[in-house]
């Protein structure tokens, strides 16, 4: 019988999403191997930075893509390492940023301007097509997120580049590199917390009866 509340509704992936991971994938994967190469090359922490992250992102849209056809449970799960990851990869950059620093290694400003210009390309045409997807669930969001820090960081490094030009000092970079390593913390305590709240409700009474009426 017909009633007139609204019951609550299952949360699929939404359409497209798959074919933009998979994307973000390739793109990541490609400007991974390129900054690597370019940050032993120029010395920069901030470069080294964005292209551990690049690595991270890839193998987080591999972890998304995998759980992606099953239920909220396992995409808040999968969300959840996720955001615990962020949180890591801040951490090691913070820590790789203190020690270049009592070393005193100063970066070479023209290689990381230039393939911080080529990330950001990337990385802007990766938000693009993860932008409709940006309001979804835990897992959705953590990928928007992670591509939306990634091209704020490839701005920082480009303007760190243009600083140690400017300065011949490490400072700008190392502050860059603090700052993509602050950022990461923060949208991972970000996922985390909407991770809990999607596995929450993937484990309430309700959500376990509207899993067995999709059946």
């Amino acid at each position: 019988m017909a009633c007139g509340c609204s019951g609550p509704v299952l949360k699929s992936p939404a359409p497209g999403f798959r074919r933009a991971l998979w994307i973000a994938l390739w793109v990541n994967l490609a400007m991974f191997f390129v900054e690597g190469a370019a940050s032993l090359q120029s010395g920069s922490v901030s470069l080294m930075a964005d292209a551990i992250d690049f690595f991270g992102d890839s193998a987080n849209y591999i972890l998304s893509l995998s759980v992606l056809s099953l239920g909220m449970l396992w995409r808040g799960r999968a969300a959840m390492v996720k955001g615990i990851t962020m949180v890591m990869f801040g951490i090691v950059v913070w820590a790789r940023a203190l020690w270049v620093m009592e070393q005193g290694v100063t970066p070479e400003p023209f290689t990381m301007g230039t393939i911080g210009l080529l990330a950001l390309i990337a990385n802007v045409g990766v938000t693009f097509v993860l932008f409709r997807f940006r309001d979804g669930d835990s897992d959705m969001r953590s990928v928007w997120l992670c591509s939306r820090n990634d091209a704020i960081g490839n701005l920082a490094v480009m303007a760190a580049a243009l600083g140690v030009f400017g300065t011949g000092s490490a400072w700008p970079d190392l502050s860059v590199a603090a700052i993509m390593g602050t950022l990461a913390i923060s949208a991972g305590i970000s996922v985390v917390r909407h991770a809990r709240m999607d596995i929450s409700e993937a484990k309430s009474p309700v959500g376990t009866e509207v899993k067995t009426v999709f059946r």
